[in-house]
């Protein structure tokens, strides 16, 4: 009998995502590295599938040098016209260019004393009761989401929408949206 999942399916790759990373907490260094990867990506996501961004994950982390706050927020222009060039990775100028500003930002935030893990922490909804029945009873944004987004964008980090770092929420174990059935589904 296959196992049931909330997605994936039908993907090797999109599977093990489901089964081994998303909604598990993250684990986070010093320099969050981990949580600045995990916020461009899904920055890279938008308008786009999760699988694609997964299939590119490594060739990311190989252009973005681990995203390495310290490394990739010296990045300039030269850079951006590589990894312009780079069919590895989503060619998306808008969303490179906010890659580097982001980890420009996450610096300043350390300058400022602050750290990205407990801003993101600060604004954690309340646990559901009950898992959801189907995929169509997730939010795509919550209120907190939306706040969450409001204080990374006064901080001048770009492409954290709402519905951006709601999936970043779900995708980092803040809020548990395994649905009814599914596997990984904890007993509520």
């Amino acid at each position: 009998m296959d196992m049931v999942r909330c997605f994936g399916a039908n993907d090797p790759l999109y599977q093990a995502y489901h089964d081994e990373e998303w909604g598990r907490r993250l684990e986070v260094s010093d320099d969050e590295h981990e949580l600045l990867e995990r916020v461009c990506l899904e920055g890279f996501q938008a308008g786009l599938s999760w699988l694609t961004v997964l299939r590119k994950r490594e060739a990311f982390r190989e252009a973005f040098t681990g995203f390495r706050p310290d490394i990739v927020a010296e990045y300039d222009d030269d850079d951006v016209e590589d990894l312009m060039l780079n069919p590895e990775i989503i060619r998306n100028r808008m969303k490179i260019v906010a890659t580097i500003g982001n980890a420009q930002a996450l610096l300043q935030m350390h300058a400022d004393g602050e750290r990205l893990a407990d801003l993101i922490g600060q604004h954690a909804p309340p646990p559901r009761r009950a898992a959801p029945l189907t995929a169509f009873d997730v939010p795509s944004s919550t209120p907190e989401s939306e706040a969450l987004s409001k204080e990374l964008h006064r901080r001048g980090f770009r492409f954290v929408g709402p519905t951006t770092m709601y999936a970043l929420m779900q995708a980092i174990g803040m809020v548990d949206d395994h649905i009814k059935g599914c596997w990984l589904a904890r007993a509520r």
